[in-house]
């Protein structure tokens, strides 16, 4: 339960950085970004994978550059789903994608993995 709450709110921080550093993405209430961090929490639980199985072919060719437009399309999803989370177009999307990748990365990085030792 306590990782779920750290990744909501590293993906709130995420997305908030997002809005403030990526023209053509804002949102209209704090609210709003909340409930878009939960959104693209289930969003990438449940139709990330499906879409990266099914553009595998294309990530393959591109060298993995092709996930940075189907996680572009998970948020895209996200806002058209949610009505005070704006994306305007893919490049905003992408800008979206890497400032909340890069975010995670570091929240994980300063984290840590998940340890387990057998006692």
């Amino acid at each position: 339960m306590l990782r779920f709450i750290v990744q909501f709110l590293v993906t709130c921080f995420g997305l908030w950085l997002s809005s403030r550093l990526v023209p053509g993405v804002d949102f209209l209430s704090n609210g709003s970004l909340l409930a878009a961090a939960l959104l693209l929490g289930l969003a990438n639980a449940v139709v990330r994978p499906v879409l990266t199985i099914l553009t595998f072919p294309l990530t393959i060719l591109s060298f993995g550059l092709f996930l940075l437009v189907v996680n572009a399309a998970v948020i895209g999803l996200v806002a058209a789903l949610l009505g005070g989370f704006v994306v305007d177009g893919l490049w905003a999307g992408i800008g979206a994608a890497i400032v909340t990748g890069i975010v995670s990365w570091i929240a994980g990085w300063f984290i840590g993995g998940e340890t387990r030792r057998a006692d």
